[in-house]
Formats: structure tokens, C-alpha cells, sequence
């Protein structure tokens, strides 16, 4: 299991947000941190560190520039999403990602386009790609699900996280990214049922963000994950204003092996 570091950019500030207050508007936003220093002070942070696998996450516009300076300062050191298309993937990767992250561009009309991802795979490779699976707990006949959620998670898809689901599309990804929205941003605990959920599928690697607030989180990850699920945390790290987790503690314990 590794500490997998993030920068999540909002209009080209560095910020952590409630995950489920994220619209097209200002409007109800909550936010608990907006930084003072820049995305690539961070992303030279986690260089320094040795800190392989995380990710820059665009949320919403205006967060281009920021994005390239976080890659500039770590080139094939981090993953970039927010806005991935096929158009604009191998840019991204000359611009210094490691890989790209693809979210809304791999649905349609809330099913996923098995034929976008076969065509992304052919250019660029498997190895190149990562699939943000990011979800929200729903009630349905067959029990509680944890549907895909797009467009900054305000869209419920049609796609339920699953084995079967994992096993078919691990041929299109070198990793997933799975973000438990109904939880993230708040430091109030991780959702145990996604993680053992993940944690019980051998594949590809796994990344799971989403409530982390304290050790006993991320030993409780290590648990249900089976030392397979890879964490990140945003709002109760020290470096991002928290006081639950610090980050000297994760790189030394959870980084570069």
C-alpha cells in the first residue's frame, strides 16, 4: 500500500473541496483550504520526496496553467485529469504527465464507450491510462451500489463498481482512481464498504480517496484493502491545512518502497 500525494486545482488555486458541493456554479460550494503557495511548490514537494503515482485533478476550468507548472516541476512524476479527451491525452503526457486520467469523456448518455477507450488505448497505450471509477453510494432492488458519478460528480452514470466491471475495463487502464464523493472533502472517516469492495478484486492497481482523517483510517485501509488499495488525503493533512494526518509521517511510512 502507498500514499499516493494529489493537487486538486480549482480556478487555478490549489484547494481542498467538499466533494458533493462541486457544481457548475459557486453557488453552495464549500471549501477547507485554498492554498498560498502555487501547484508547483507541491508538485516539487512531492519530487523531493520521491512521492511516484499521484495525481493533479482539474475541477472545472481555468486550471490549465497551473496543471502544466505542477508537470513542469515533476516531469513523469504525476498523473493529470479534469478534461482528458482523446484529442488532448497525448499533450498532456509531452507536457510531462506519467499518465492521464479520463473521467467524463468515457461515458455517453451514462453508459461507458468501450469504443473511446479502445481507440485511447491504441494511441497512446494501456499503460498511459488511468480510469477515475469516483462514486456515490445508492440504494437499489439488488441492495446498496456505488454508481459512477461524472462531470465533477454531479452526474450519476448507469455504471455500478463492481468485479465485473473492474474485470472489464482493467484491459483499457494501467490503474484505477476511485474517490467515495459522498465522503470526500469531509476528514469524517473512509467508507469501509467501497474499500473492501476494491480491496477484494485482484487487478490493476487501485487508488482510493475519500474521508481519510486519522492513522486509524489509513490502518483500516491497509485491513479491508489488503494491503492492496493505494490511499490519497486531501483535507486532514497538515500540508493542506489539516490537522488529522501529517504529511512527513505518510512519505516516510507510505512512500517510494
Amino acid at each position: 500500500m502507498r500514499f499516493r500525494p494529489c493537487i486538486d486545482l480549482h480556478d487555478g488555486a490549489v484547494k481542498q473541496i467538499v466533494g458533493g458541493t462541486l457544481t457548475d456554479t459557486a453557488d453552495g460550494l464549500e471549501t477547507n483550504f485554498e492554498a498560498t503557495r502555487p501547484s508547483d511548490w507541491f508538485a516539487a514537494r512531492y519530487r523531493d520526496d520521491a512521492l511516484e503515482g499521484g495525481h493533479i485533478i482539474q475541477l472545472g476550468p481555468g486550471n490549465e496553467a497551473a496543471a502544466r507548472a505542477a508537470l513542469a516541476a515533476w516531469p513523469g512524476g504525476m498523473q493529470v485529469g479534469g478534461g482528458i479527451t482523446i484529442d488532448n491525452a497525448a499533450a498532456w503526457l509531452e507536457a510531462g504527465a506519467s499518465h492521464v486520467i479520463l473521467t467524463s469523456w468515457a461515458f455517453e448518455d451514462g453508459n461507458i464507450r468501450t469504443d473511446r477507450l479502445e481507440a485511447l488505448r491504441d494511441a497512446i497505450g494501456k499503460d498511459r491510462i488511468v480510469l477515475d471509477l469516483s462514486c456515490r453510494k445508492r440504494r437499489s432492488e439488488r441492495g446498496d451500489e456505488y454508481v459512477i458519478a461524472t462531470n465533477r460528480w454531479q452526474t450519476l452514470t448507469n455504471e455500478v463498481v463492481s468485479h465485473a466491471l473492474l474485470d472489464r475495463l482493467a484491459g483499457y487502464c494501467a490503474e484505477f482512481l476511485v474517490h467515495a464523493v459522498d465522503v470526500e472533502g469531509l476528514a469524517a472517516g473512509i467508507d469501509p464498504e467501497l474499500v473492501t469492495l476494491l480491496g477484494s478484486w485482484n487487478g490493476v492497481p487501485i487508488t482510493y480517496a475519500g474521508g481519510i482523517a486519522t492513522p486509524e483510517d489509513i490502518a483500516l485501509i491497509e485491513d479491508l484493502g489488503h494491503g492492496r488499495v493505494d490511499f490519497t488525503v486531501g483535507s486532514a493533512l497538515d500540508l493542506f491545512g489539516g490537522t488529522g494526518l501529517r504529511y512527513d509521517d505518510l512519505a516516510e511510512r507510505y512512500g517510494a518502497r
